[in-house]
């Protein structure tokens, strides 16, 4: 059976690059592995939609709504906005994060009173981290990708080593150790 994760957020935070990782890693546990990327205005600070599907066989990257086993949100509204793609019983790990988008910034909207609270009216199986404040303790707000990479392999059945490897392969060399330590703080997690 097909396993589907979607991964969204703001530009720059880094969705590409664990979707990159997660693909990687799908592949090298032999899974056949499809990808679909929606990142329009990210240069921006638009949302950036990833989708991964891996399992024995794969015809479409497109994950339907109410088809996502997992969802990992790197901002809580964008969080909000996929919550109709996550199963009934699927997980939802959603990084306690608020970037505001243009209208909100420019007073043209409002940004939601309880993004993370709506969330859990609807979804059982809600995992919520500050994956900034994890990343600071680290000295580095970059690695919070990986951080958040880090729980979502957690409720996967792959193994550990293979996300690992890819990280090492993946990763500018001289943030090798830093982005390892990274994913071990969100595997580890228990929220």
């Amino acid at each position: 059976m097909n396993k589907r994760v979607i991964i969204s957020g703001v530009g720059g935070q880094g969705i590409l690059l664990a979707s990159d990782i997660l693909s990687d890693v799908c592949l090298k546990a032999g899974f056949d592995v499809k990808k679909s990327e929606v990142h329009g205005m990210s240069q921006r600070g638009g949302n950036v939609v990833s989708h991964v599907v891996f399992g024995e066989k794969v015809y479409s990257p497109l994950i339907s709504e109410g088809d996502a086993d997992v969802i990992l949100s790197f901002e809580k509204v964008e969080a909000l906005r996929n919550i109709d793609f996550v199963k009934k019983d699927g997980v939802m790990i959603i990084n306690d994060l608020e970037i505001y988008p243009l209208p909100v910034s420019c007073g043209l909207a409002d940004y939601p009173k309880n993004p993370i609270g709506e969330i859990k009216e609807h979804l059982k199986n809600v995992i919520v981290i500050n994956g900034q404040e994890e990343a600071e303790k680290l000295g580095n707000i970059k690695v919070m990708n990986v951080i958040l990479l880090g729980v979502l392999a957690s409720h996967l059945d792959i193994d550990k080593d293979a996300f690992i490897q890819t990280i090492r392969e993946k990763v500018p060399q001289k943030t090798i150790d830093l982005n390892l330590k990274a994913f071990d703080v969100g595997y580890n997690y228990k929220g």
